[in-house]
């Protein structure tokens, strides 16, 4: 092993352990796009032609993994947003013709091309925020070729920028309208032909699905979670948002990635996530733009161990956010989650709830070279501040 690239004069917030993982004064050391070391600077193996960056005393943490967005889409729905401040419901809004329906149609309407240029400047403003891993998924298309085509182009942003990218597919997302009257036969396309023929074109690397009132019943989620353990794909689920129908124990039961949102999750539901070891993925854009009040049984999944991350949820309809410091910051505020579950919410349990605990997430030997460099003096900075980027530098596979 060759090491290339060492960072030193850092403190390091490695997110080993159970806590932020603190290292002072710390190095890292890289090979080929792999952290080499990740420890007390004075165990810092010699290496003769590295490069050597001084930090200068700055913090390092794992490269920030934002594990939940809708990030491609066309259009916007700033005036759906008037109508929310004048009274109108998320569901009133949705019944109307609204919500994902709207984006549907601007969706369908742009070109793979189109799809690319308007969320290229999401994903830059994540990246100027330390991110270094995004999920992005489908769901606005609502039929075979949107769908793709949405999937495709969230592929192309992974090439497009250094960053890495997890598609994954949200057909059951909600009814388009030409399957207004046959909910079932919507299903039954994307379970025999779409999830298939996706799985076959490697477009996707997981399955989610809305399971609301307003979107899927539990019944139909299953069937979509049948097709995809049957295409070999995980599943993850947009659970317990309005209402509780058992959607977070249904995806226990398929041993999902995650349960995400979970306002109105039950006990049983807790203790489904905490046997299966899913993650529950809070979203407080959404919680704070809808204008929620029914808080995520935070207490509860703490008890029980669920991991917890945290994530932006950027959509056009209930959480146009694409910064995921100001997420951890209203994970705190909100949802009164500690310093340490924010920042390990954004990092190693959002590689939890992505499938890849086993390559990012930690500052440690083995995982890829990952980092967020940052010009404070303590990470609760990262946490504590609304509308300040402290980042200093952005590493993305040791460059």
């Amino acid at each position: 092993m060759t090491i290339d690239r060492i960072w030193t004069n850092a403190c390091l917030a490695t997110m080993t352990g159970d806590g932020l993982g603190v290292i002072e004064p710390g190095a890292v050391a890289s090979s080929g796009g792999v952290i080499a070391y990740a420890g007390p600077a004075a165990g810092l193996p010699r290496a003769a032609n590295a490069q050597v960056i001084d930090c200068a005393g700055r913090w390092i943490t794992p490269g920030l993994i934002d594990c939940h967005t809708h990030l491609v889409h066309a259009g916007n729905r700033a005036h759906e947003f008037e109508q929310r401040l004048a009274g109108a419901s998320y569901e009133e809004i949705a019944r109307a013709g609204g919500g994902i329906v709207s984006t549907m149609q601007a969706t369908r309407a742009a070109s793979e091309d189109d799809l690319v240029a308007q969320s290229l400047p999401r994903l830059d403003a994540l990246l100027a925020e330390g991110v270094t891993t995004v999920e992005i998924k489908s769901g606005y298309g609502l039929d075979p070729q949107s769908e793709r085509a949405m999937l495709r182009a969230a592929r192309r942003l992974g090439r497009e920028r250094a960053v890495t990218v997890r598609t994954t597919f949200l057909g059951a997302h909600a009814v388009p309208p030409e399957y207004a009257d046959d909910s079932d036969r919507y299903i039954a396309m994307l379970c025999n032909d779409l999830i298939p023929q996706i799985a076959a074109e490697r477009l996707a690397d997981a399955v989610d699905g809305f399971c609301e009132g307003i979107g899927f019943s539990p019944a139909q989620i299953e069937r979509v979670f049948t097709a995809a353990k049957a295409a070999g794909m995980p599943v993850k689920l947009h659970a317990e948002q309005l209402s509780n129908l058992g959607g977070a124990a249904l995806a226990a039961r398929f041993e999902a990635l995650s349960a995400d949102h979970l306002e109105h999750l039950d006990p049983s539901g807790v203790e489904a996530m905490a046997k299966a070891g899913t993650v529950a993925v809070l979203l407080p854009g959404a919680f704070y733009f809808t204008r929620e009040t029914r808080l995520p049984p935070v207490g509860a999944l703490r008890t029980a161990g669920v991991p917890l991350a945290l994530a932006t949820d950027c959509n056009p309809g209930t959480s146009p956010l694409t910064s995921l410091l100001l997420a951890m910051n209203m994970g705190a505020t909100l949802f009164r989650l500690t310093v340490d579950e924010c920042l390990r919410g954004v990092t190693v349990q959002a590689a939890r709830a992505l499938g890849l605990a086993d390559s990012i997430g930690t500052l440690e030997a083995g995982k890829r070279c990952d980092l967020a460099i940052w010009n404070v003096a303590h990470p609760a900075e990262l946490v504590y501040r609304m509308g300040f980027n402290p980042l200093h530098a952005r590493v993305w596979s040791g460059q």
